[in-house]
């Protein structure tokens, strides 16, 4: 009797260790598949940089030759999205959604 309930947690040891066989084995190719994805990405946006710093070397010379300053122009974009945001923030704050009726607009207009 004493055998049969030893072979029996022999048994269930074995399967309990190659069911964590399967899952680390498992693991083992999701994390590869992750490094891989990792280094894919990682070098897709390297190449996306550059090519935006080429893009921007282009865009700052035709920029140049027109007369245009571009960073004025940046900044005054950074303004107008920063506005943009805080007026979207205000609205959601104070729990109603900017109407354009008197007394919602933070100027009194």
């Amino acid at each position: 009797m004493g055998f049969g309930d030893t072979a029996k947690k022999i048994q269930t040891l074995a399967d309990k260790a190659e069911r964590t066989y399967q899952k680390i084995n498992e693991l083992r190719t999701e994390v590869e598949q992750t490094q891989t994805t990792v280094i894919d990405t990682s070098e897709r946006v390297q190449r996306l940089e550059n090519e935006m710093a080429e893009q921007r070397a282009v865009l700052d010379a035709v920029a140049s030759e027109v007369g245009v300053d571009l960073e004025s122009v940046s900044a005054e974009a950074h303004i107008t999205d920063a506005e943009a945001a805080a007026d979207s923030g205000a609205g959601e704050t104070d729990g109603e959604s900017t109407s354009g009726e008197s007394g919602d607009e933070p100027n009194g207009g």
